[in-house]
């Protein structure tokens, strides 16, 4: 048996239960920390869940901030030096992942509060996540304000990529799941995955 919400009984719920819920149906999502640093040398970790493939020439991918109405971090600093790190997640870090979602002030440094640990490469300017695998070098390339709910899509191009040497295929496929990136569904709820095939370019 099935079961059925309108528009009008979704609206009518608490707002953290209907946060809970559309945040969750969408299905399984890519989760990453996003590393940052303003001009004063202040470090920023945080966790997102909206990273999205926008293209492949040039490499841009790219994710969703919610309004700047308060103070935002992660957006700040992005704009300021135009360069952030994407760092995958995986199943030793994602409590201390999760944890980065906390409203810290700026003075406090994430990375301190959870215990993570930055990293800086090769004169790149944000930091990356020691503890991750899997870390993408960004510079920030395009923000667009989405006028129906005040977010904010940041479009990066990928600059470099460091990651374990068995995980790349001869045809280009990163193998994410050997690196051991972890998934989340909703705002909470963390998994590891399993493969059930890779499928031939699909053709009438």
């Amino acid at each position: 048996m099935k079961s059925t919400l309108t528009l009008e009984q979704l609206m009518e719920m608490e707002q953290r239960q209907r946060a809970h819920l559309i945040n969750s149906i969408g299905g399984f999502k890519s989760v990453a920390l996003i590393g940052s640093i303003d001009l004063q040398g202040q470090t920023n970790v945080a966790i997102f869940s909206s990273i999205v493939h926008i293209g492949s020439n040039p490499p841009l991918l790219s994710f969703i901030m919610r309004p700047d109405s308060v103070e935002r971090h992660t957006l700040a600093n992005i704009l300021e030096t135009g360069f952030y790190t994407i760092n995958h997640i995986n199943a030793q870090i994602y409590e201390q992942a999760h944890q980065t979602s906390a409203r810290y002030p700026k003075s406090m440094s994430e990375f301190d509060a959870t215990g993570l640990t930055p990293q800086f490469k090769n004169d790149f300017v944000a930091p990356f996540v020691e503890e991750s695998q899997i870390q993408l070098a960004m510079e920030f390339k395009e923000r667009l304000d989405i006028t129906i709910n005040q977010t904010i899509m940041i479009i990066g191009e990928v600059k470099a990529i460091h990651f374990p040497s068995d995980c790349l295929a001869p045809d280009g496929f990163m193998n994410i799941e050997k690196a051991g990136t972890i998934t989340v569904a909703g705002l909470d709820s963390y998994h590891t995955t399993q493969p059930l095939q890779r499928l031939p370019y699909a053709k009438p």
